[in-house]
């Protein structure tokens, strides 16, 4: 047991203990009186000398009552019952089991400067009583009565230190471990505040997308709708001074062409409104079926891979990936002239990474016009996508090389 877990049983034993030890002092006493040779008078003394014990062990509670442990009373109190126990010691060997008490008590009873003279002190009594009484008689048996003083007060000296090391190592472990709580109270309030500002950085993201989504859409009907709508009312304008029946219908049948192709466009930003493709599936099901869906609408031949352990991502991180593989390869179909695409969704411990390759005909970046108010989605709209979360997209392409797009963004869990 450790010096802590000592000191509840210390504590009671210098309660109740003294009773206990007192009432063995004197039974032995009473039957080895006539063995070592105690006179009446001094059987009377050690009567006199136990029923003042007595009276001080009932009434040291309340001589310590309301007063601070380790004080002047206590101390006086402590001194008081060595100099009974010395005494009756004297009279009597055995009165050393009610002696011995201090032993036991003086850590407990007395302030840390008076410990050591407290337990020489009963040192003192104890070898008086090992040696066979006080006063030691003759030469042998005083150098007797030396060497088991020193060997009391040897062993005394060495459990003590033992006790005092065993004490800083407990209180030292107490520190430490007050200290963990402390650490591990802060690092709980720093994960709250952190999963606080997560959660209010995912609104904020949420609330940018309706944003950029807004100006996406804006900029996709400048370019698809109001630019359809011109042409329709371009061929009208024409039919209506056509020279002939022929040259009329050719113009009406343009218009009828930009018309149904403004209708497709006009079909597609309100699908691209929302990502209905995570709707019923996970991100790897919702590429699968995009990229396979835009290799049939445009004849080239895409491939989607899936590397790592896949899991379920939260649902801002998922539509972003989404929206940028379908930008990607809306960007492909319009300008790569690609044979192949291949699409690759990498899960990599603590981000997630989605690779768009074409072997088209590429471009430089470093060409690439600024991003206008009137301008489409593009490479600048896929890199605010990314950056919203915390992510990057790069691209690698030159002329005649084909492109490959990398979206590497963090790898945030669903939270429902």
């Amino acid at each position: 047991m450790t010096n802590a877990e000592w000191a509840p049983l210390r504590v009671g034993f210098a309660a109740w203990g003294p009773y206990g030890l007192l009432a063995v002092g004197v039974l032995t006493a009473a039957g080895s009186a006539g063995v070592v040779g105690m006179s009446g008078s001094e059987m009377y003394l050690s009567a006199a000398l136990v029923a003042a014990a007595l009276a001080l062990e009932l009434g040291r509670p309340w001589a310590l009552r309301h007063r601070p442990p380790r004080g002047r009373a206590s101390v006086c109190l402590y001194f008081l019952r060595w100099a009974f126990g010395f005494v009756l010691t004297w009279l009597n060997p055995f009165f050393a089991f009610y002696a011995v008490i201090g032993y036991y008590t003086a850590t407990v009873q007395l302030p840390r400067r008076l410990v050591l003279p407290g337990l020489g002190l009963t040192a003192v009594t104890m070898a008086g009583s090992e040696i066979g009484g006080m006063p030691p008689r003759g030469t042998v048996a005083w150098f007797g009565f030396v060497v088991v003083l020193g060997v009391n007060i040897a062993i005394v000296s060495l459990f003590t230190r033992f006790a005092d090391q065993e004490q800083r190592r407990a209180v030292a472990q107490a520190e430490t471990i007050a200290e963990l709580e402390r650490t591990n109270t802060a690092l709980q309030q720093a994960l709250d505040e952190n999963a606080a500002l997560h959660a209010q950085l995912l609104v904020q993201a949420r609330e940018a997308g309706v944003a950029d989504e807004r100006r996406r859409l804006a900029a996709e009907i400048h370019d698809t709708l109001a630019q359809g709508l011109t042409g329709i009312i371009a061929q009208l304008q024409v039919v209506s001074g056509a020279p002939d029946l022929t040259t009329a219908r050719t113009h009406l049948e343009r218009a009828s062409a930009l018309a149904r192709h403004s209708l497709g466009e006009a079909r597609r930003s309100v699908h691209n409104l929302a990502p209905v493709e995570l709707e019923d599936t996970g991100l790897p099901e919702a590429l699968k079926s995009t990229v396979a869906a835009w290799g049939e609408r445009t004849g080239v031949r895409a491939d989607f891979t899936v590397t790592g352990t896949a899991e379920q991502l939260h649902d801002e991180v998922s539509a972003t990936l989404l929206r940028i593989a379908q930008e990607a390869l809306s960007n492909a179909a319009r300008h790569a002239r690609a044979a192949r695409v291949g699409v690759t969704l990498s899960y990599l411990g603590d981000e997630v990474i989605l690779d768009i390759r074409d072997d088209g005909a590429g471009f430089d970046p470093a060409a690439v016009p600024a991003r206008t108010r009137a301008g489409g989605f593009g490479l600048a709209g896929m890199r605010a996508r990314a950056e919203r979360i915390a992510g990057s997209v790069t691209v690698e392409s030159e002329p005649g090389q084909g492109t490959a797009v990398s979206a590497r963004v963090p790898l945030v869990r669903h939270d429902r």
